[in-house]
């Protein structure tokens, strides 16, 4: 699971450093991050097998992605919680949680686009769970919604059911 990513620009954005963990700067306007957040959502709407609701590790205005059961992975450390895999901050910072693995996970964070959520690794949270920055621009979105389809696939019960994305 090797993107390419690149270097993200700039400093990265200051976090909450607890949960319920939020980005703190580096934001764009509110209706700017509503129209960059529905675009994200957009453009994982073809991903099979997934339904759209209220996370259940997050604030209430935060959009889970659940893999449907029957062709979710047995790996609990896939899922943020039950087949969550993701989640998007939608009615509050526009930053995302989810699952990458190795070696995905230290590329985000190494180029930038991610850092560990502070939990990770304790009792009922992966050690695999990142914070996802705020996409700022239309180009990040693309970026940032290659990187949820990684969870995604790394969430699949099985390897003939990924494909290429």
């Amino acid at each position: 699971m090797h993107l390419e990513l690149p270097p993200r620009a700039g400093p990265r954005p200051a976090t909450l450093p607890r949960a319920p963990h939020s980005q703190l700067n580096q934001l764009v306007p509110p209706a700017a991050r509503r129209t960059l957040s529905s675009a994200l959502l957009t453009s994982l709407a073809d991903l099979a097998h997934v339904s759209l609701g209220q996370s259940m590790r997050a604030p209430p205005g935060t959009v889970g992605l659940y893999l449907d059961p029957e062709h979710a992975c047995e790996n609990a450390q896939a899922f943020l919680i039950g087949h969550e895999f993701a989640h998007i901050h939608f009615d509050d910072d526009g930053s995302l949680h989810a699952i990458l693995p190795e070696p995905l996970r230290s590329e985000a964070i190494d180029k930038g686009w991610a850092e560990p959520h502070p939990l990770a690794g304790q009792p009922t949270v992966s050690p695999d769970t990142v914070m996802l920055y705020a996409p700022r621009d239309n180009d990040e979105v693309v970026l940032i919604a290659k990187l949820v389809r990684q969870s995604f696939l790394n969430a699949m019960k099985n390897a003939e059911e990924r494909s290429p994305t």
